[in-house]
């Protein structure tokens, strides 16, 4: 596949990178903001404004099948996109920071207003960072958490703290509940697809797939999680801060926010109905005291600054916040934040990769997650008539992966090796990034 983008910015180099070896990709932008890091890929590098016909000519636009717009600029993109559908009629993801922006351009195919002359997909990464963190809060002690199946299948990642009875066992000695997994171990930053034999230590991320209410008991059971969350602490009133406001509102869970800005709280406080609005400095030790933070179920820092949401999660950790999530913009920042003892370290420019994945995925193969900043793959893939009556454990699949979830018709399946597939069966698969292609090869018609 082909694909151009607009943009040397942080996030052009994270998509460039993401995407240039199994893809041609072409950067356009100016030569001053061609960066090493670009150097080092394999890509090609146009010079000039994607605005320009000429420039998107010297790109090879005609054949491309994807041109992405992430510069800094959201009428940049939304230009550049244009022409470029204009000129060859290529799909278009455009990159916006505006809410505005995203309702406006986000037409529905068989509204009165959709035209021939259009923007494919509008990818507005505060939106999606939003949702993503709504997922989290809304399970105790979530590192992550995602919905399939139409929210009856889940995965979920937690954490084996000290004293948990589960450090420096088996996992075959765990006795996990039935209906459930455990498809992947995060050690030091570094994913693997454990097995039987695999020994679980104090500080392993674990990850686990299976229905929710087995996954309920297994927190119950193991991780001491019953608990719901019933009160959360944001920290900043911008985008994110109010979105999640509204949907922690929506869920009956106390909400409060500490914003710096004064409009901004006036603002804020007209929108939002059941939340507190507190105008004042969420790094201020002080303050956080007084508005006891300390007794939330989890406190969020999503201000735009990444120096100043690890200062204020470091001090809300200090008066005893069991649970911190901190919005970093910086990707490169997200293991700093973790070293450090922050629980969730979370970006918007990962969940904006992870949508443009998904987006470039095949027809017959949905990217539906990726977890630990892309080490591991979560991909549905259906089952052709090849495979129709062969045993899960008759498989022999060409690298570490482990089937977590197949869905028939209505019904979702926990497999175990002597589950016979059927055609139609939508399997949801588990792996780590590298071993995606792998799997999809296999999986296609022998």
């Amino acid at each position: 596949m082909k694909i151009i983008i607009y943009g040397a910015t942080e996030m052009g180099c994270l998509l460039a990178t993401e995407f240039f070896e199994e893809h041609d990709i072409t950067i356009i932008d100016k030569e001053e903001n061609r960066t090493d890091e670009f150097n080092n890929l394999d890509i090609s590098f146009v010079r000039g404004n994607a605005s320009n016909i000429d420039i998107l000519k010297n790109a090879d636009i005609k054949n491309a099948d994807v041109f992405i717009a992430c510069t800094n600029i959201d009428e940049a993109n939304i230009v550049a996109c244009l022409t470029a559908k204009k000129v060859s009629g290529v799909r278009t993801i455009c990159f916006v920071t505006k809410e505005e922006y995203k309702k406006t351009l986000s037409f529905n195919r068989n509204g009165e207003y959709f035209c021939d002359f259009f923007i494919d997909y509008i990818i507005w990464p505060e939106e999606l960072l939003t949702q993503d963190i709504f997922r989290i809060v809304t399970v105790a002690h979530a590192l992550d958490v995602e919905n399939f199946a139409d929210d009856k299948a889940r995965l979920i990642e937690l954490k084996i703290n000290e004293n948990s009875v589960l450090a420096d066992k088996k996992i075959k000695d765990c006795g996990f509940p039935k209906e459930t997994l455990i498809v992947g171990v995060t050690r030091e930053c570094e994913l693997s697809i454990p097995n039987g034999d695999t020994e679980l230590c104090t500080g392993d991320k674990l990850i686990f797939m299976g229905t929710p209410r087995s996954l309920d008991i297994l927190a119950g059971t193991f991780f001491h999680e019953k608990e719901i969350v019933k009160s959360a602490a944001i920290i900043g009133g911008g985008n994110v801060g109010m979105m999640l406001a509204h949907s922690l509102e929506n869920m009956k869970i106390k909400t409060k926010i500490i914003e710096i800005d004064y409009d901004r709280c006036r603002y804020l406080a007209q929108e939002l109905k059941n939340t507190l609005v507190i105008n004042g400095d969420g790094t201020n030790l002080k303050l956080l005291d007084e508005e006891e933070i300390g007794s939330f179920d989890v406190v969020i820092s999503v201000t735009d600054n990444d120096e100043r949401n690890l200062l204020c999660s470091l001090l809300s950790k200090q008066l005893g916040v069991k649970r911190v999530i901190a919005r970093v913009a910086k990707v490169i920042n997200i293991p700093l934040f973790e070293k450090v003892g922050i629980d969730v370290a979370i970006s918007p420019k990962t969940s904006a990769i992870n949508e443009v994945k998904n987006d470039l995925a095949e027809n017959d193969v949905d990217i539906l997650a990726t977890v630990e900043q892309g080490q591991g793959e979560v991909i549905e893939i259906n089952v052709l008539q090849d495979f129709d009556g062969k045993r899960i454990m008759d498989l022999k699949l060409p690298v570490n992966a482990v089937i977590g979830i197949i869905q028939r018709k209505n019904n979702i399946i926990i497999p175990k090796g002597d589950i016979v597939l059927k055609s139609g069966d939508i399997l949801i698969i588990f792996t780590k990034t590298e071993n995606t292609e792998s799997i999809k090869q296999f999986f296609k018609v022998k």
